[in-house]
């Protein structure tokens, strides 16, 4: 039985909500997958015609046929443009072609069908997205070659005769395959010359757009998986664009058990620590093509990145650098005279498939061991380059992190769970925009011990975050890491922002806004994968239900007796009074003060964890009044809001309050949010703290819920 059968029985016998998931009842104790790797499976093979005849069948074999490369190791054929460096053919388990075939030969293998791209800009751009270079190569070369490895590099060098017209970058892209492996990797050298003009890099990736008649079923976690709809439901007649072209109603879908469902790639994105493994699964044959990424270290913006994964196409990313979720903070720009060169990647495209009848979920289980192996083996001792390292090249980090808050305990604490990574030098938190270097990341233990293993030599910065507390932290002293090394840094401490004992407090310190309400979709745009989900917040407008929740006025939160978890809307946005007019919101706070020390200066410690082109302005007892504790003009362009993110840039703002100006007894915080020309400005908060004197009556270790 396929995938569509599974699904049928599975659509009648559970709740209609979850109608779209593959259930976990359907696996098998005896199904078999097809891959090269995973102990306790049995691996099969098949010769293509095109290799039929070489002696030695378990090699790696290499063949040129008029303007393309066929790389083949019996698991597998792979066919490359010759020398644009474009995957025009998959050939495996039968299948001729696992890209999509219908579309044009060279566009096949990147989204909208090309295969590595790049977005950049310089001062001849005019365009207002940048320039779309496919990073097509003018050159060909096999590195290695032997029966139990191919590498392959296509490259473009750049002159100054190419300035305007592509990205002056040198570009490597490389291709290896391994003999006794169920798939490919694949990666690429980027090099700016010291003497090459100033430009904008905005994104590049990987991305490939599988056989629609093929693969159906997605699958990114184990919570995130679903049979997804057709790529031409999106299309006029069938779907209808909302608020932005992203975003696609479903209304006259080719399956009807779409109809009424909202698709957005956006939906599916993945923080850069959690995206290691995700793709898709054909029906028949049964057959899995899942993109591996077993480190982030090249990837921009550290472990909280938000990147696109897969999405309805059937696509698969591999995004490496884009200012989604953090706006134009984010962009890569190269001055002229700057050198500069990386390594993006390797990623590994791993396929497998059954043998049997079993349950294809079992894919997506195989593929996650595959991860977890890919991991174990990084970095990888088999890459041709010198410009990437393996591990006996690289150096490590070991230390311990301490948190000390003399207002939480007379002693230091262990910083568990904490973030701790190295990235180039900068200022406590620069990691969040740092796109040009390496980064490299790991958590602390219970009593804040950590180990960073695999580090490239260089010099960088160590940096901090400890969940429970607000703040960034940085190690002062530059750490220097050399081929082989390995550094032990005494105890750090980490001391976040503290002015006064802590009189009240709204959220958690965790650097999201998911503790907060989360309200139910508009039953007319739904998700059906995120219904009873965790992540709530992936739903199509919910934008316009704080107006629907807040008809007759903004929110107001009373300290002892409101409820963050139901009382604190997630997302401070606009109201829409008319269908092309907003305005902006002012949510209030009231507390009550017992006593006021005249003398002393009070502080409201106000952490965000995202804005988008928000104006924010906070004052205290007087809406009215001329003076504003904090006006920032207008900020941030997270476009966290519109693509259904719970965090983009962590922000920080320390607020003093004089004595003076606060009353004894009732007094009241205005938050406006003066922006009001789309759906989409706002504000996200993490976490709200009022600290006063020593003396006062103080919360210690409690939330207020």
């Amino acid at each position: 039985m396929g995938l569509r059968g599974y699904f049928m029985i599975f659509l009648f016998s559970v709740f209609f909500i979850l109608s779209d998931n593959f259930p976990a009842s359907l696996s098998s104790s005896h199904q078999q997958v097809h891959n090269s790797s995973s102990s306790g499976f049995h691996a099969s093979r098949e010769t293509p015609e095109a290799v039929v005849g070489e002696e030695n069948p378990e090699a790696v074999r290499l063949q040129f046929q008029d303007n393309y490369v066929v790389v083949d190791n019996g698991f597998m054929q792979l066919t490359i443009s010759n020398p644009e460096g474009i995957v025009t053919g998959i050939q495996y388990n039968g299948i001729s072609n696992l890209l999509e075939v219908l579309n044009d030969e060279n566009d096949r293998g990147i989204c909208l069908c090309r295969y590595w791209d790049l977005v950049w800009s310089d001062e001849t751009t005019t365009r207002k997205k940048g320039n779309f270079d496919r990073m097509e190569g003018t050159s060909f070369k096999v590195i290695q070659q032997n029966e139990k490895q191919i590498e392959l590099s296509f490259t473009r060098t750049w002159n100054s005769s190419l300035h305007g017209k592509v990205v002056p970058l040198n570009i490597d892209k490389r291709f290896v395959v391994l003999g006794g492996t169920s798939g490919f990797y694949t990666y690429a050298i980027y090099e700016h010359l010291k003497e090459w003009p100033a430009f904008d890099l905005d994104n590049t990736r990987i991305v490939f757009k599988l056989r629609n008649d093929k693969f159906h079923y997605m699958a990114i976690a184990d919570d995130r998986q679903r049979y997804m709809p057709l790529p031409e439901d999106r299309r006029e007649g069938r779907g209808q664009v909302l608020a932005y072209p992203e975003a696609v109603l479903l209304v006259n879908p080719v399956e009807p058990q779409f109809k009424g469902e909202v698709d957005d790639k956006y939906q599916y994105s993945c923080e850069s620590r959690n995206n290691g493994v995700h793709g898709w699964i054909c029906d028949d044959p049964a057959v899995g093509f899942w993109l591996i990424t077993p480190s982030y270290e090249f990837r921009s913006g550290g472990p909280l990145k938000q990147f696109l994964t897969s999405h309805v196409g059937p696509t698969t990313l591999s995004v490496l650098h884009s200012t989604h979720y953090l706006g134009a903070d984010m962009i890569a720009k190269f001055v002229a005279n700057e050198p500069w060169k990386k390594v993006y990647g390797p990623v590994f495209v791993y396929l497998n498939s059954l043998l049997d009848h079993g349950d294809p979920l079992s894919l997506w289980q195989d593929a996650q061991k595959q991860m977890m192996n890919e991991v174990q083996r990084w970095p990888y001792d088999f890459l041709a380059s010198q410009d990437f390292p393996p591990s006996d090249q690289r150096g490590k980090v070991s230390g311990r992190l301490l948190v000390k808050d003399r207002y939480v305990s007379d002693g230091n604490i262990s910083a568990d769970g904490a973030y701790v990574g190295l990235a180039s030098p900068g200022d406590a938190g620069s990691w969040q925009l740092e796109a040009k270097g390496y980064q490299f990341w790991t958590e602390t233990d219970k009593d804040g011990q950590f180990t960073i293993n695999n580090i490239r030599p260089g010099v960088y910065n160590l940096y901090a975050w400890v969940p429970g507390f607000i703040g960034d932290y940085k190690y002062e002293t530059l750490i220097n890491i050399s081929a082989g090394g390995n550094i032990t840094v005494d105890d750090i401490v980490y001391e976040p922002p503290r002015n006064g004992s802590t009189l009240w407090e709204i959220g958690i310190p965790d650097r999201v806004a998911s503790e907060f309400y989360i309200p139910d979709p508009n039953p007319k745009y739904v998700n059906k994968l995120y219904l009873n989900h965790t992540d709530r917040y992936r739903q199509y407008g919910l934008w316009e239900r704080y107006a629907e929740l807040y008809p007759d006025g903004d929110l107001v939160f009373t300290i002892g007796t409101s409820n963050y978890t139901k009382d604190w809307f997630f997302q401070q946005v606009t109201r829409k009074i008319n269908n092309s007019t907003y305005e902006g919101t002012t949510w209030q706070i009231k507390f009550k003060l017992d006593e006021i020390d005249q003398n002393w200066t009070y502080t409201i410690r106000l952490a965000l964890a995202t804005a988008n082109n928000a104006n924010l302005q906070v004052k205290i007892n007087d809406l009215n009044g001329n003076s504003s504790l904090l006006s920032t003009g207008v900020f941030g362009k997270d476009n966290t809001i519109a693509r259904h993110g719970i965090h983009g840039l962590y922000r920080l703002f320390n607020i003093s309050i004089p004595g003076a100006q606060l009353l004894q007894g009732n007094n009241t915080i205005f938050l406006t949010q003066a922006s009001g020309t789309s759906p989409f400005e706002g504000i996200m908060y993490d976490y709200i703290r009022f600290e006063g004197p020593p003396s006062s009556n103080t919360i210690k270790n409690t939330r207020f819920r």
